[in-house]
């Protein structure tokens, strides 16, 4: 087997993906065209996903040999809030909307989240021109973006508060991609395509409008909540053998002691990120 070329190993970790400059250009040109709609709002929000995974892909890239519990805290503050808001924000609009089609709708949204798994499953075992990791990112972050495009665009009248806890787990999602990204000896910078799908999809997305049948916007914003409670449920921090946090230990020694404390940082991030939502409701909204 042929040895690795030092210099090639570091031209890989750094050289700038050209798909993750060509999203970033996408995502500015839509902006663009959002700003002259007046969709400050959406603008906001989707900026703030944008830079909270672009920033936090370098320093996953810098620090992957760290430890665990900072992915603990990023995680489970942003799955703390997202449930939160979900179950305050769109399940309430839903349920008013038509409380059976609402429901109907949100486990139509958790089946779907759960579906979703199998296709990225599938994706993992496809030969794609792009890394499997930053695969599955960018189309769960262009999906939620289209959910979150039309859900601000037929609600302009919605906080900001949802959006922004809704994209919360972007930079510790970043954060975790970046680390498998360097391990592999590969650029962070792709993670560029996913930070801008879910602005891309925002955008397109907020152009539709729904019509104006009880049943029909039931069904669409109780989808919106399932599928958003499935994520915030999928980035709660499970700190058991063989989990994704269990893979990122660094420190040596009995592993389960080091999960069991663990899994009482995780309850305190939850718990923290659900409250500051609701302090948010009382101060903000």
């Amino acid at each position: 087997m042929s040895a690795i070329n030092p210099g090639e190993e570091i031209n890989s970790v750094t050289r700038l993906s050209r798909v993750g400059v060509a999203a970033t250009a996408i995502f500015v040109a839509l902006s663009a065209y959002a700003a002259s709609t007046g969709a400050w709002k959406l603008l906001g929000i989707t900026w703030v996903a944008f830079a909270a995974m672009a920033l936090a892909a370098p320093l996953g890239a810098r620090h992957r040999d760290e430890g665990a519990n900072a992915l603990v805290w990023g995680y489970g503050l942003a799955s703390g809030a997202m449930v939160t808001s979900a179950a305050v924000f769109l399940v309430p609009q839903a349920m008013g909307h038509h409380p059976q089609y609402g429901g109907f709708g949100i486990a139509a949204g958790l089946l779907a989240g759960f579906g979703s798994h199998t296709v990225g499953h599938r994706l993992a075992h496809m030969d794609l021109p792009i890394d499997r990791t930053v695969a599955e990112l960018t189309a769960h972050a262009f999906s939620a973006g289209l959910i979150i495009g039309i859900v601000y665009g037929n609600m302009p009248g919605l906080g900001p508060t949802l959006g922004l806890a809704i994209v919360s787990h972007k930079g510790p999602a970043g954060y975790a991609a970046a680390r498998r990204l360097a391990s592999k000896n590969r650029s962070a910078s792709a993670l560029l395509l996913p930070a801008a799908a879910l602005g891309i999809g925002a955008i397109l997305s907020s152009i539709v409008v729904l019509p104006e049948s009880a049943p029909f916007r039931g069904i669409v914003f109780g989808f919106a909540a399932g599928v958003f409670l499935h994520v915030a449920m999928d980035f709660l921090p499970r700190c058991e053998i063989g989990s994704e946090i269990h893979e990122h230990l660094s420190a040596e020694g009995d592993a389960h002691a080091l999960l069991d404390r663990l899994r009482n940082h995780a309850v305190a991030s939850t718990t923290l990120g659900g409250a500051a939502v609701f302090v948010a409701w009382l101060f903000v909204v």
